[in-house]
């Protein structure tokens, strides 16, 4: 569960706007722990599956990729968006709201 839930936030940071590895953990920084090691295999299943997409440019003399999500991601990130709801709902009624 945990691994969709990652890649829905990942997709949410990108879907403010195109991004690179770094400033998408900057951004999720808060809202949930993920590394390095755990973002770049996201990225690249998320690319594998179309839901990404990837350029490369340079960046202070190297190059950066830099990832932009796709209307098929975009569509996942809302199936994912409510998953989440629903298992929110869930939680509440098992929990009586407190987890």
């Amino acid at each position: 569960m945990k691994k969709g839930i990652l890649d829905v936030c990942v997709l949410a940071a990108l879907s403010r706007g195109e991004s690179y590895g770094y400033k998408i953990i900057s951004d999720l920084t808060g809202i949930i722990e993920i590394s390095e090691s755990t973002l770049y295999p996201i990225l690249k299943r998320l690319e594998a599956g179309g839901f990404v997409i990837t350029r490369t440019a340079e960046f202070s003399g190297r190059l950066r990729r830099y990832y932009k999500i796709t209307s098929l991601g975009l569509k996942k990130l809302k199936s994912g968006r409510d998953d989440l709801l629903e298992i929110n709902s869930i939680y509440k009624k098992l929990f009586g709201g407190r987890i």
